[in-house]
């Protein structure tokens, strides 16, 4: 039976006010030496490196992270099969994504220790953005030019392959505009067990990178029973305070952040560009908590390192 937002997120809310999310993944593992430079991304480490996958996922764990967000943003049927794969491989695949997400997180909690400190995690398996699947920096703009209902149909296979794997909730994420967000609430409908969040790509402090209010992205957001947390992902940390203040008083959904680092990625070089934002990523986690915030984390070009500093500040006992 789904589970309302409290009862999701409520122990963890008990234990320390907020949910500590996982950090960037693909970014990472390109730092441990992961090749994530083809049209694939992180999900052709999931065909050549499984085990360093799994590895990260732990690491996070240990960080601090109560979620963590499986290796299936960029994977797709379309983007596998262009790659020479049977449908009947990718669906595997795709559900090898959270079971090392799973097999992390059993890791994590055999230690004795761990279950003392922590609430058990929990395992999301990540529905990336249309435009990710396309290699092109589409997720930054948005602007599709497909109807809604091309949108659900692309999206149905993945989201049935992954849960089918059994994730404690999905995560559809980095969406950049409102079209995309009417075809996953539509499509959420049809998964009514399965919690998830959406989060979406940001262009400044108030609209989504296609140019559409964030208010109107979370109130949309809220339309589908099963979505239990709504907000911000891989967007610079400077626009966090103007987005949640534009979006708080908009939606009675939880509030999630998980900026990048603030590097810009330029899709025709294939290259981050300009510098990391200068910040206090502790002491950024409050101020995202005092502003509305409860679930809070990294994207792109963070790391466990990142989110040992969030975790540090938020949950200092841990």
């Amino acid at each position: 039976m789904l589970k309302s937002p409290s009862q999701l997120w409520q122990p963890f809310f008990d234990r320390s006010g907020v949910v500590i999310l996982d950090g960037g993944l693909a970014t990472e593992l390109e730092r441990r030496g992961a090749d994530v430079g083809g049209p694939l991304w992180s999900a052709k480490v999931l065909m050549e490196q499984p085990a360093l996958i799994r590895q990260v996922h732990e690491d996070y764990f240990r960080a601090g992270a109560d979620v963590g967000i499986s290796a299936s943003y960029q994977a797709s049927y379309d983007g596998f099969a262009r790659s020479g794969l049977e449908r009947a491989d990718i669906t595997a695949l795709l559900q090898r994504s959270v079971r090392l997400v799973q097999d992390a997180r059993d890791a994590f909690w055999d230690v004795p220790a761990n279950r003392i400190q922590r609430c058990r995690p929990l395992v999301a398996a990540s529905i990336g953005c249309y435009g990710a699947a396309l290699h092109d920096g589409s997720e930054y703009r948005g602007n599709y030019g497909l109807t809604v209902q091309h949108l659900i149909d692309w999206h149905r296979p993945r989201l049935e392959a992954l849960v089918r794997a059994e994730p404690d909730l999905l995560a559809c994420e980095t969406i950049p505009c409102l079209d995309e967000t009417t075809a996953l609430t539509r499509l959420l409908v049809e998964f009514p067990d399965v919690p998830a969040w959406v989060s979406f790509s940001c262009r400044d402090g108030e609209h989504l990178c296609q140019g559409d209010p964030i208010a109107d992205a979370v109130q949309l957001a809220q339309t589908a029973p099963n979505v239990v947390a709504a907000g911000i992902n891989c967007t610079p940390p400077q626009y966090i305070a103007g987005l949640l203040a534009a979006a708080r008083e908009h939606t009675t959904l939880p509030l999630l952040v998980y900026p990048n680092s603030g590097e810009r990625w330029n899709a025709s070089r294939r290259a981050w560009e300009a510098a990391a934002t200068p910040l206090d990523w502790g002491q950024a986690a409050l101020r995202w908590r005092d502003a509305g915030a409860r679930l809070i984390g990294g994207c792109c070009r963070t790391t466990p390192a990142t989110i040992q500093q969030i975790a540090t500040a938020l949950r200092p006992l841990a």
